[in-house]
């Protein structure tokens, strides 16, 4: 059996407990999953630089987010907090659900079993060479996304299968496999806990990795940020505040002339115009900490 499938002796009796001890024995078993990411630390690097190469060399390569129930809308949140958060685009996002878009609202359990759909969904989507897709399964043999993911790779996609059972067919049918060791969850099979924790952790963190490695991060900032609310505009200019080193008024004069685009802001406020801002930073593949390095080395 499954370990994310077994009954642990461990909360035999939790129904039993107080409040408080049911609190910390799920909160224990939380921590055991972010442990079990860490040990998987060197074949999620391995997965993110790779991803984030493939999409370096190819433009229009898409981040494909692939699962049924919890682990398929972890994808979807990860995916569409790229957006904001790094500026990445929405044309490069998909999305392969087991149910589809309605099974993010509704529960579609038997739609996991469908491995037709996927192989058809998979199709549909044209997935192929510069694509990146990540699939994910608590159980690693979901039907759905390890068809999926057969059929990603051999169109030709860079394939990453993350699971929290070692040896099943979901980490098998991937380039870039990460297993996710969890254990038996507090709740027998309930992998919306423990396992979904450590899904969420992962993507987070390679996600985060593919976006710093092509150049969407400076000095810890998001200097790719969509400023498309008063919250986000007000931290574009803080951004552009500490990177530049100049004060709010200029910081907020380049942000005006950058129609709040924070890159060239920068720049801009560094003394460039905005054409040569857009410049430099297409020359040096949009990495702001390349740009200015050659400022300074022009200076």
């Amino acid at each position: 059996m499954r370990k994310t499938e077994k009954f642990s002796d461990a909360f035999r009796d939790l129904e039993t407990r107080d409040d408080a001890d049911i609190i910390a024995a799920i909160l224990d078993a939380q921590a055991n999953g972010i442990a079990a990411v860490r040990g998987a630390g060197p074949a999620l690097a391995a997965a993110a630089g790779a991803a984030a190469e493939c999409l370096r060399q190819n433009p229009a390569g898409r981040i494909v987010y692939g699962g049924a129930g919890t682990s398929a809308r972890l994808g979807v949140q990860d995916g569409v907090e790229l957006v904001p958060t790094f500026g990445w685009p929405t044309e490069r996002l998909a999305y392969l659900i087991a149910g589809g878009p309605d099974a993010l609202t509704r529960t579609a359990e038997g739609a996991e079993d469908d491995a037709e759909q996927a192989q058809a969904d998979v199709n549909s989507l044209s997935v192929g060479p510069g694509d990146v897709c990540v699939f994910l399964s608590a159980s690693g043999v979901t039907p759905y996304a390890v068809t999926a993911c057969q059929a990603a790779r051999a169109a030709g996609a860079l394939t990453i299968g993350i699971a929290n059972n070692p040896d099943t067919s979901l980490l098998q049918a991937a380039e870039h496999s990460i297993v996710l060791e969890t254990g038996p969850e507090p709740i027998g099979g309930s992998t919306r806990m423990t396992a979904g924790t450590a899904q969420k952790v992962t993507l987070n963190l390679i996600s985060t990795l593919m976006m710093i490695r092509m150049g969407r991060v400076y000095g810890g900032m998001m200097v790719d940020v969509i400023a498309s609310s008063d919250k986000l505009r007000e931290r574009a200019l803080r951004i552009v505040v500490e990177a530049a080193k100049v004060d709010e008024d200029a910081a907020r004069a380049a942000l005006a002339a950058c129609d709040q685009a924070v890159k060239p802001a920068i720049l801009v406020a560094r003394g460039l115009t905005l054409d040569d801002a857009n410049t430099l930073l297409e020359a040096n593949d949009g990495d702001l900490r390349h740009a200015l390095a050659t400022l300074q080395g022009e200076s």
